[in-house]
């Protein structure tokens, strides 16, 4: 019997590359089940294993517990009962004896082999997870196991298993049972049957993982993907940078004859890549991503990280792309929202800010237009601009003087006075309600700013339309509609 302990631990641990510690812990979980059944009561059992020579023996115990608590039949004793069982018990302790083994007859085996199974299962699942827990982000190599309409099962072996979605398939690829695939490890799923691997081969690291297989530069760290971007199947950019003066990072990656970007587009069922040299210079690395579109001027907008892409009229499909894909990854690698336009169009647009800006400037500074014209000219565009720049600066202006350049500032610096306490006026002429105030999606100033135009509960709110409250605060008309559909709920809640 002790033998056939042995022989079960070693051969399940052979079998399933599991521990036999999880084995023997297995077995002695179902004898001290099968040994529960002894009693009509519940009753608290464990059994020991000696792992060298199969010998096992079983343990019955009991809590201690105080006299002001009731105590579990079977399982706890009173202060009493522990005393005559050992005057040196108190409250809090355990009392435990040896009983009678039970033999590893046919009920226990089969209650062994359930927890063993369970066991080995939990055992597996956590090797699996241990395994892979670190190469989330790695690229990994597998055989199809299985094909379904929704997702493709893959083998990594030591029954490790991936599930790649068809929507996280390369365009139109097809895949069959046995076929070798390679595809990015994106996380573990912790699953009833068993940890699953979530895989895919659309992400933009399949990109940079296939491209660091390719290029030895990469792998060896003198070029530096920057970043990537992707329509999957269709085309994709890459951003590349050398640490090295002497290699070109775009022709190391493109390689001879162009080798290598077409090893990385085979992978990806004939991707379009498009390989562009990254720039610290945000405007650069703009121009440099539209390729192969080429651009005539770019405006840049810090504050809306956004750029503004003039191009020729010939050119402007190609700088869109089909669907806009070629901006849309333009956008996506730099980061940059990106807009696109003809050379007429970016200067029509500049010539109409340009004379949006001077009317302020006339209005605000009380200035004669072409002394606001200048200001443009020099590259003011706001108040605050010309209200902090430094003088030494405004007063080398052509035309301009020291005098000139301090009342200019002194003005702008009125205007920003003036504006600042109009703001707190209007914002102090009306007091929000509390609802208002503690109303879903609201924020405090703009509740005060709703209540100096007359709306200062949430049934004001609520009467309001779309357009009145779009003409009071600048937003979507999705975000007004939220807010007004908020404050309308109570209306609801009285109906039903």
């Amino acid at each position: 019997m002790n033998k056939e302990i042995l022989m079960v631990a070693e051969a399940v641990s052979n079998e399933k590359g599991v521990e036999e510690r999880i084995i023997f812990e297995a077995i002695e979980q179902a004898l001290a089940t099968a040994t529960k059944k002894r009693y009509e009561e519940g009753a608290n059992i464990r059994v020991v294993i000696d792992p060298l020579t199969g010998d096992y023996e079983t343990f019955r115990w009991w809590d201690v517990m105080p006299d002001d608590v009731l105590a579990e039949l079977g399982t706890q004793l009173t202060t009493d009962e522990a005393l005559e069982k050992d005057p040196s018990l108190k409250p809090g302790d355990r009392f435990e004896e040896q009983v009678e083994n039970i033999g590893f007859g046919r009920i226990a085996a089969q209650t062994a082999k359930q927890v063993i199974v369970q066991r080995v299962k939990e055992a597996e699942r956590e090797l699996i997870i241990n395994r892979f827990r670190h190469r989330v982000g790695e690229l990994l190599n597998g055989t199809v196991k299985k094909v379904t309409r929704d997702h493709i099962v893959v083998d990594f072996g030591d029954n490790a298993e991936g599930l790649l979605p068809r929507e996280e398939l390369v365009g139109r690829e097809i895949f069959r049972v046995n076929d070798r695939t390679r595809a990015v490890l994106t996380g573990i799923r912790e699953d009833v049957r068993g940890p699953q691997l979530a895989i895919s081969r659309a992400v933009p690291e399949m990109l940079t993982l296939l491209f660091a297989i390719e290029v030895p530069e990469i792998a060896e760290g003198v070029i530096e993907i920057k970043g990537a971007a992707r329509d999957p199947g269709q085309r994709a950019k890459i951003a590349v940078k050398s640490k090295d003066a002497r290699i070109d990072p775009v022709g190391a990656c493109v390689g001879m004859r162009g080798a290598r970007v077409q090893a990385v587009s085979g992978e990806l069922d004939d991707e379009r890549v498009d390989i562009i040299l990254w720039d610290d210079n945000p405007a650069q690395l703009v121009i440099n991503a539209m390729a192969p579109a080429e651009v005539e001027s770019i405006v840049v907008d810090e504050d809306a990280k956004s750029m503004d892409v003039a191009v020729a009229a010939d050119n402007l499909a190609q700088s869109i792309g089909k669907g806009g894909q070629n901006v849309r990854l333009a956008s996506q690698l730099t980061g940059w929202a990106i807009n696109v336009m003809t050379v007429e169009d970016a200067e029509d647009k500049q010539m109409a800010e340009a004379v949006t800006i001077v009317e302020n400037f006339m209005r605000v500074l009380d200035i004669d237009q072409d002394v606001a014209e200048v200001l443009v000219e020099e590259g003011f565009t706001s108040i605050e601009e010309v209200a902090y720049v430094p003088l030494d600066e405004m007063s080398a202006i052509d035309g301009f003087d020291e005098e000139v350049a301090e009342e200019l500032r002194a003005r702008a610096k009125d205007a920003l006075l003036t504006m600042a306490l109009t703001s707190e006026e209007e914002l102090a002429a009306g007091d929000p309600a509390d609802d208002l105030l503690e109303m879903e999606g609201m924020e405090r100033a703009l509740a005060f700013k709703l209540a100096s135009k007359g709306v200062c509960t949430m049934e004001d709110l609520a009467e309001l339309a779309v357009d009145d409250l779009i003409e009071i605060e600048e937003m979507s008309e999705e975000a007004a509609a939220a807010l007004i559909m908020t404050a309308r709920a109570p209306w609801f809640a009285d109906e039903a």
